[in-house]
């Protein structure tokens, strides 16, 4: 999969979003070992922490290359003008960005919340939370227990199915002062998965990625204080906000992205 040419815009023309049944051939420039996170920070070697998780992009579908290709490359600021504060701010937390195969070809894992959580209520989102004191530290490999935890919590994922392969730089929720780090997975292995706790999940489902690149499925969600933002109409559901962003900005910077209407915008509710 190569990236694709951009349009007069600047805006990068997809190729053609991966096929199902693409063969499993390895990334080109192999990874494995303990992950050195781009833009600063050192994911702890094993031998300094024993139950130290690895981040590997051995044997991954090649569709994926250029997902790892834009992990390692993306800058902050290019993902989001809403970075971590400079003064240390913020709960520091972790979402589980997970690629599978399915029927319909490559998709993504996401949640619905329960409509009655103090915090983004009702919204689809990753699977992922705050970092307990158990998970480590939040600079090293403490993102991605709390990732994997915080979604076998969720969703009954079995963590041993999933294998890591990168890391995006850490963003910044304003609303709920979350530190969030998007930590990326390959379901290498699928487990059933469903809501496990009603309080929290109203639901679990996975989203075709060619659902996601389909420019009938692109809308801008208009907040009400005027804030405009990427989302998707998939699954009988609206996804919009934090989780939209960043499927947006990894859609773009794969190349998958294709030409959409911009204009076509959706109101949220006043209580989002």
């Amino acid at each position: 999969m190569t990236r694709g040419a951009r349009d007069e815009s600047g805006v990068a023309q997809a190729a053609a979003p991966p096929e199902h049944g693409e063969p499993q051939a390895s990334y080109g420039a192999p990874y494995e070992g303990p992950y050195q996170a781009p833009h600063g920070g050192r994911f702890e070697a094993p031998s300094a922490d024993p139950g130290a998780l690895r981040v590997s992009t051995r044997g991954l579908p090649r569709w994926l290359d250029p997902v790892v290709e834009a992990a390692a490359t993306v800058r902050p600021t290019q993902l989001s003008r809403f970075l971590p504060p400079e003064d240390g701010r913020g709960r520091q937390s972790a979402v589980l960005v997970l690629f599978g195969e399915g029927p319909r070809g490559p998709e993504l894992l996401l949640m619905e919340r329960a409509g009655t959580l103090r915090s983004h209520a009702g919204q689809p989102s990753f699977p992922g939370g705050a970092l307990d004191p158990e998970d480590g530290d939040p600079h090293t490999t403490g993102p991605l227990r709390a990732a994997l935890r915080e979604a076998e919590e969720e969703t009954g994922l079995d963590p041993s199915g999933v294998q890591l392969f990168g890391v995006l730089p850490r963003l910044y929720i304003p609303v709920s002062e979350f530190v969030v780090t998007p930590v990326l997975g390959w379901w290498r292995d699928p487990s059933p998965v469903g809501a496990v706790d009603p309080a929290e999940t109203a639901r679990v489902f996975t989203v075709p990625v060619a659902d996601l690149t389909d420019p009938d499925h692109r809308v801008m969600a208009v907040h009400p204080s005027g804030h405009l933002g990427p989302a998707f109409t998939v699954e009988s559901a609206l996804v919009w906000g934090f989780t939209a962003g960043v499927i947006d900005r990894i859609l773009h910077f794969a190349g998958w992205e294709r030409p959409w209407d911009r204009s076509r915008q959706v109101p949220l509710d006043w209580r989002a």
